[in-house]
C-alpha cells in the first residue's frame, strides 16, 4: 500500500521504517506491567523483527504501518497501524466496484511509550486515524480488539465510541502466549461525526 504521513498538533503518524528501529527500542523501556495483554517488541531484536513484519504486511496491501513521533521533541513514542485491510468483490454495476481503496479495515498493534500514555497522544493518533479511513479511504467500518480482560484499553475504546460487539473466543494469541479472547468494537461510517465530534472535544481536554 502506499505510505502516508497523518501530521497532527501534537503527535505526527509516519510510515514505519528501520530509521525508528532505536526509537522504538527506547520508546517500550520501563514498567513493563503496562504491557501486560499488549504484544510490545522488547529489545533491538524484536523491534527489527517487529518493523520487517509489518513492512511485510504493507507490501501486501493488508496493513499500513505508523511509527507514532511527538511533535514537541521530534522522539518515537509508539507504534500503531491499519492492518486486516479489506477490498470486497462489488459487482461492475456497484458505485462502488473498481475503487482502489479499502472497504473495511481494522485498527490495531497501537501502544506507546510509559510516559505518553493519558497524554493527547493516543487520541489524536485516532482521530488523524480514522478520518483518513472514513474521509479519505471512505470504509464502511472500522474494527478494534482487543483482550477482554484489558479493562483500560476497552474503556478507552468505548470513550471514544466503539461500539461493543461481542467477545471471539481463542480469537489470536494474547501477550502472555494464551489463546486470547477478544472483544470486537467497531464503528461504522454512520457512526463517524458523531465520533469525530466526541474525539475532538476529548482533544480539547487532554
Amino acid at each position: 500500500m502506499e505510505a502516508v504521513t497523518l501530521p497532527g498538533k501534537y503527535v505526527r503518524l509516519e510510515p514505519l521504517d528501520f530509521c525508528h528501529l532505536d526509537g522504538l527500542v527506547a520508546a517500550r523501556e520501563g514498567d513493563s506491567s503496562l504491557y501486560q495483554w499488549s504484544l510490545v517488541p522488547q529489545g533491538k531484536t524484536a523491534a527489527a523483527h517487529y518493523i520487517e513484519t509489518a513492512l511485510a504486511w504493507r507490501e501486501a496491501g493488508t496493513a499500513l504501518p505508523f511509527a507514532t513521533i511527538r511533535i514537541a521533541d521530534g522522539a518515537v513514542i509508539g507504534s500503531t497501524r491499519f492492518f486486516d485491510i479489506e477490498r470486497w468483490p462489488w459487482p461492475q454495476n456497484h458505485p462502488r466496484h473498481g475503487r482502489p481503496d479499502p472497504d473495511v479495515c481494522e485498527i490495531g498493534y497501537t501502544w506507546l511509550t510509559p510516559s505518553a500514555i493519558r497524554t493527547a497522544a493516543n487520541t489524536e493518533a485516532k482521530l488523524l486515524m480514522l478520518a483518513y479511513a472514513f474521509e479519505t479511504w471512505q470504509v464502511l467500518r472500522v474494527c478494534l480488539h482487543t483482550d477482554a480482560r484489558n479493562q483500560r484499553s476497552r474503556a478507552a475504546i468505548e470513550r471514544i465510541g466503539g461500539q461493543f460487539e461481542g467477545i471471539l473466543r481463542a480469537h489470536r494469541l494474547a501477550a502472555d502466549t494464551t489463546p486470547r479472547n477478544s472483544a470486537r468494537y467497531s464503528i461504522v461510517a454512520a457512526d463517524w461525526p458523531e465520533v469525530k465530534n466526541q474525539l475532538a472535544q476529548l482533544l480539547d481536554r487532554t
